[in-house]
């Protein structure tokens, strides 16, 4: 699945810098689908070798990069996050209205 929609990744091995989610367009070669990403951890990463991304979200050119086999599958992905972020939008647009 996306880390952003949750829509499976079936794309096969390797993940390349250019490939993107078919359904929102996020950047599927991000810390975010690496099985190494670890929020907390030193530059959110469990791989004491790799060097630190600014963007966890956008697509890099880290070497150690592995697709989590998790998101081979449906989820919901971060729906509660962008249902906030829509909500948030639409409020702040209405204050102009």
């Amino acid at each position: 699945m996306c880390w952003y929609c949750g829509s499976p990744i079936t794309d096969a091995h390797p993940i390349g810098r250019s490939l993107r989610c078919q359904d929102c367009g996020k950047d599927l070669r991000a810390c975010k689908n690496c099985r190494f990403f670890l929020p907390g951890s030193r530059g959110d990463c469990k791989e004491t070798g790799a060097e630190p991304q600014s963007d966890k979200e956008r697509a890099n050119f880290c070497d150690w990069f592995s697709l989590d086999e998790k998101y081979r599958s449906q989820s919901s992905g971060q729906q509660k996050e962008k249902e906030k972020a829509d909500s948030s939008r639409a409020a702040f647009d209405n204050l102009f209205n």
